[in-house]
Formats: structure tokens, C-alpha cells, sequence
């Protein structure tokens, strides 16, 4: 879906597709076909914007063989979708039973990590609609915390100036713009916009024309960040953003009451980590990496609670629980609100449908794609309301 901005520039919203547990292209080429389009049909509209996951080997497919790569440009032409970003964060396995900690491997430190993302950048110059010129690659941000001393720091930033060098020549070759942004995620090396900005401007940082920051909207209010203060950062630091995920985490305002903790733990679930913070009187931000480990009582329960839960934006948990939609909104007001966008690639992330309370979850294909399509014409009706235009 694309938006004409006030300022005249065109601000692209897409879903992104790693909701879809496909590893190979097959797959990749049929999600296109039982949710994309039916998705696009849903809202009415004859294009379709989607942030593309591919894992390891739908990607290493697409770049040894010129021909598998035309089959996807084809189908997505045929099917009214288009991509102009892409998520690179998950390498593969992502629809396991359990992911977990391996969502975070390769990690920046793993030349393997290099290799992909440059697949993908090169892929997505290819990708692009013929009429757009920029993409982005959402990526993790550097590793997970630990282990990552300043060996493994180094490493990584040198794997990021290699891409950087890598984006260049794809641009003077193909006449595209590829950059990729850090996301910021709790738990990991970066998990803040603050150390975001530490790691790309600090000595022997990598070239900010090509490498920011994903901005995920849930990540940034489980750490409980304003995200005013965080965009202002970002902008007087020169760490441009490069594609924001527009995403509502889990908010327990009384913990310590016996129906919000029942009510949290029917959240608590073997798939993904669900990361959960707290924030004391001062400011300071304590957590637990997963939903769980909160419950048997590694967090204090004196003040709210959020979690790492991609919640669907549409429709938050029922009482005594709720989402921090409101944090997405004032995130987007700040981002795309103001007298030119800060960033133009806007992607929907709601991956854990599948993850949700049995009783929330979507029973077939049709209702998991009426769930997404609400998504979207949510963020629709948000940025029109900040005065954006919806093109056809």
C-alpha cells in the first residue's frame, strides 16, 4: 500500500510475510497465493505492498539461479503484491515448534550473517517494483547479549563496513538503493535506540548512508522508551531509520494481581521468547528474557508489565490486560507525522498469531488473512488520519 506524504514523497505500508512459516521458495511462491492475495482482495485494493522473509534457503535458490528469480517477480506481478523491504532478522527455522533463543543465529560476529543479508540486498535491488529505487533489510541488532565481548564487537562491525561497501556496489551496478537497519530487539547487544546509536557511530562504526535502525514499535515499548525522545536521538545523532514495524507489545498494569498473572500466563508459551520488563521509580528498566521467568517471580511486581508479545494491533487482550498500541501511534505521529517523513517503509509485524491463546488463535487460512487485513486498514486509518493520502 503506498501513501503520498503532505511533502509530496511516496510512504510504503506492507505486512510482513515471516507470519508464514515457508523456508524454500515453494513455499515463499504459495503463501503469495493463500495469504498475500487474499489479503490485497480483502482491502480492496489492486496493490499490495509486503515485506518479504526469506530464510536461507528460499534465498540461496533466488541468487544461484536467475531463472527461480523471475518465477517470484513473476508471481508477485501476477498477484498485485510488491516488495520494497525485506526482513532479514530470522536466518531459518522460524515456524520450529521452538525458536527461542535461535531466532538470534547467525549472529553480526558469523560471516554467514554477511553472506545472507548481502544475498537479500541483492535479491531486493532485483525485487523492487520499476518505479522505486530504495529498499531496506530489516536485520538483528549486532547479536544476542552474551557471549559479545570486544573481539566479538569488532567482528561485527567489520561485517557491517564489508556490507556497506557491498550496498555501494549495488547501487553503482543495478541504479538501486538498498540499506539495512539494526531492530533494536530486548535482551540483545542492542536493545535500546541508545546503544543503537552507540554502535553505529561509535569508532569503527559502519557508514550510516547505508546502515540505521529498524524501529520496532513493540521493542521500543517493552523497554518502556518514549518514543519522541527516542526519534529525536536517532535524528540528532544522523542514525537515519530506515523502516519502522508498526507492533503492539503485552501491557499488565498490576501485576501482582492473581487474574492479571493468570491472565499473563496464558501468554507464556514454548515458541518464542517473550522478553518482559518492568521500570522502577527512577526510571531504571529491569526484565526477565522470557514471560515464564517473570511469573515465577524473577521481576518485581510493583509496577506495570510489559512483554515481548507482537499482539494484534487490531484487536489488544482482553481485560485486565491490554497493548501499547497508544506507543505505535505516537511513534508513527513522530516518524511520518511531521513536515517530511522520516522513514518511508512501514511494515506490520504480527508473527505470533499462531502463538496467541488457543482461543485467539485464527482456525483457518480465511481468518488468519481477515486478521491481517484488519491490521493493515488499522495502520491505514493512522496514517490517514495524520494527513496522508492513500494512492491506488
Amino acid at each position: 500500500m503506498r501513501f503520498r506524504h503532505p511533502d509530496g514523497s511516496t510512504v510504503h505500508l506492507a505486512y510482513c510475510t515471516n507470519v508464514h512459516p515457508a523456508e524454500d521458495l515453494d513455499g515463499v511462491v504459495e503463501q503469495l497465493r493463500l495469504y498475500c492475495e487474499p489479503v490485497r482482495r480483502r482491502l480492496g485494493r489492486d496493490r499490495l505492498g509486503i515485506g518479504l522473509w526469506l530464510a536461507r534457503d528460499a534465498a540461496r535458490t533466488l541468487s544461484a539461479d536467475p531463472a527461480q528469480l523471475r518465477r517470484l517477480r513473476t508471481a508477485l506481478d501476477t498477484r498485485g503484491l510488491e516488495v520494497v523491504t525485506l526482513n532479514g532478522f530470522p536466518y531459518q527455522g522460524f515456524g520450529a515448534q521452538e525458536v527461542k533463543y535461535r531466532v538470534y543465529t547467525p549472529d553480526w560476529t558469523d560471516p554467514e550473517r554477511l553472506e545472507h543479508t548481502t544475498h537479500l540486498a541483492r535479491l531486493l535491488a532485483a525485487l523492487l517494483p520499476d518505479d522505486i529505487t530504495d529498499g531496506s533489510v530489516s536485520t538483528l541488532p549486532l547479536a544476542w547479549r552474551t557471549p559479545f565481548d570486544a573481539g566479538r564487537a569488532r567482528a561485527a562491525r567489520r561485517h557491517l563496513t564489508a556490507l556497506a561497501q557491498r550496498l555501494d556496489a549495488i547501487q553503482e551496478l543495478t541504479g538501486r538503493s538498498v540499506r539495512i537497519g539494526l531492530e533494536p530487539e530486548p535482551g540483545c547487544t542492542v536493545e535500546t535506540t541508545a546503544q543503537a546509536i552507540e554502535a553505529l557511530t561509535g569508532p569503527g562504526g559502519p557508514p550510516l548512508e547505508r546502515i540505521g535502525v529498524c524501529l520496532d514499535t513493540c521493542h521500543l515499548a517493552t523497554q518502556f522508551e518514549d518514543p519522541h525522545t527516542a526519534v529525536d536521538a536517532l535524528t540528532a545523532a544522523g542514525v537515519p531509520v530506515v523502516k519502522a514495524q508498526l507492533s503492539a507489545a503485552l501491557h499488565a498494569e498490576d501485576p501482582a494481581r492473581s487474574d492479571v498473572r493468570e491472565a499473563l500466563a496464558a501468554f507464556a508459551e514454548p515458541r518464542f521468547l517473550h522478553q518482559t520488563r518492568t521500570r522502577d521509580p527512577e526510571g531504571a528498566v529491569h526484565g526477565t528474557d522470557d514471560l515464564d521467568q517473570a511469573l515465577a517471580g524473577g521481576l518485581g511486581d510493583t509496577a506495570p508489565w510489559r512483554s515481548h508479545f507482537h499482539v494484534p494491533l487490531h484487536a489488544p487482550p482482553e481485560p485486565p490486560l491490554t497493548s501499547t498500541l497508544p506507543v505505535l501511534a505516537d511513534a508513527l505521529a513522530r516518524l511520518v507525522g511531521g513536515p517530511a517523513p522520516l522513514t518511508r517503509h512501514l511494515e506490520v509485524e504480527t508473527y505470533t498469531w499462531q502463538a496467541l491463546p488457543p482461543e485467539l488463535r485464527p482456525r483457518t487460512r480465511d481468518r488468519l488473512a481477515d486478521g491481517i487485513a484488519a491490521e493493515l486498514a488499522l495502520a491505514r486509518d493512522l496514517l490517514t488520519d495524520l494527513g496522508l493520502k492513500e494512492l491506488p
